[in-house]
């Protein structure tokens, strides 16, 4: 547990916890570009903005598929539960409640020709590629990208420099938890995260040897090291996650072991694609089904939403609270693409995340502290307050 030895006051700050392992939800990085390892928004609000109405126009699109020639036929477009995603209706008749911009006009705000009034005094860093080429991990600077490369992009990069065999079973893994279920990629971190710090510790072990001309039984000295770095894992409660999983109000109860069951094998359908991406023979232990369930149990018991405040609502907040005439010029240019976002000028970025701290506190109803997140914190770090 965690517990303190001085007094503090109620909205004190007691920490700042750090996450051990976090993802961003797959849907969300549609409308929000931050960095893969510490969740801050990157590249500019231009580049935000311009990259949220390319893509609503790609699925505005897509639901022209709709049967407009029936009123009884819906199409509808759900990015996720728990109100983390806005749900979108195409049906004939349906008022239309934004107004798109020209292409030209949302390239440019892509590219960087059109730069909005006021938008430098919301800079962000620029958005740095991840070294492997992968396309999908984006990072606020060098120093993010290096050291989530060593800590576990490294074994989950798609990029062309990876094995062309290992890039494809990753791919067949990450489109299986997209469609099924995305903490699946949160697990896979923790596992990789595990196999490269054991990698590091095992290669000190193996210089002090050398250095002090120390030798032991191989076997057993790997499995010290192994759950050495299995260590920040071990401390977190955990349970199978088939046996821990909440049963879902449209399940009867006569039906929750066959639900159980069903979802056992969906992690073990997971595992497997895992297993033939980056699969190591000295950390086999890692990947029984056993211990995959229990790092998903893991986020199942502790999860906390990763969440992180979009710069872009408050940029277009700011324009609002301009006088004028700054306001009236600043609109002429902002107002157009305001009714082009909609309600979705504000959503913010949005994830899961394991914070070790934060699993240790008292989680009943008469806890002595809380997770909070302040509106203008701009990572992915918790606050216990």
């Amino acid at each position: 547990g965690l517990y303190a030895d001085m007094d503090f006051k109620e909205g004190e700050l007691v920490l700042k916890d750090p996450m051990l392992v976090g993802a961003q939800h797959p849907l969300n990085k549609i409308d929000c570009l931050v960095c893969s390892f510490c969740f801050r928004f990157v590249g500019s609000i231009e580049l935000q903005i311009g990259r949220k109405l390319y893509m609503q126009q790609l699925r505005a699109n897509e639901s022209h598929g709709c049967d407009v020639g029936s009123s009884s036929k819906h199409c509808h477009e759900m990015d996720s539960s728990d109100e983390e995603e806005s749900t979108q209706q195409c049906t004939s008749g349906s008022p239309k409640t934004k107004v798109p911009l020209p292409e030209d006009v949302v390239q440019s705000l892509m590219n960087g020709q059109l730069v909005l009034p006021f938008s430098e005094k919301f800079s962000l860093p620029p958005a740095v590629p991840c070294p492997g080429g992968c396309g999908e991990a984006y990072y606020c600077g060098m120093s993010c990208a290096e050291v989530d490369w060593e800590s576990s992009h490294s074994l989950l990069c798609t990029g062309e420099s990876s094995d062309s065999a290992r890039r494809e079973a990753l791919l067949k893994f990450i489109k299986h938890a997209n469609e099924t279920n995305d903490i699946f990629l949160l697990a896979a971190k923790a596992i990789s995260s595990t196999m490269l710090k054991y990698r590091k510790l095992k290669a000190v072990s193996l210089e002090k040897q050398m250095k002090h001309d120390i030798s032991c039984v191989s076997n057993h000295c790997n499995l010290s090291i192994l759950l050495e770095a299995w260590k920040p894992i071990l401390m977190g409660h955990k349970r199978r996650w088939w046996d821990c999983i909440a049963l879902p109000d449209d399940v009867d109860s006569s039906d929750e072991a066959s639900f159980r069951l069903q979802i056992k094998m969906l992690a073990f359908e997971s595992l497997q694609l895992l297993k033939k991406a980056i699969f190591d023979k000295e950390c086999e232990s890692l990947f029984s089904l056993e211990i995959y369930g229990n790092i998903i149990g893991i986020f199942e018991l502790n999860n906390l939403d990763l969440v992180v405040a979009s710069p872009v609502e408050d940029y277009f907040l700011y324009i609002d609270d301009l006088t004028y005439p700054n306001k009236e010029e600043a609109e002429k240019i902002t107002q157009p693409i305001l009714d082009a976002l909609g309600e979705e000028y504000s959503i913010y970025c949005k994830g899961t995340a394991f914070f070790p701290l934060q699993s240790c506190l008292n989680h009943s109803c008469c806890r002595n502290a809380r997770a909070f997140k302040r509106d203008r914190e701009c990572g992915g770090k918790t606050n216990l307050i």
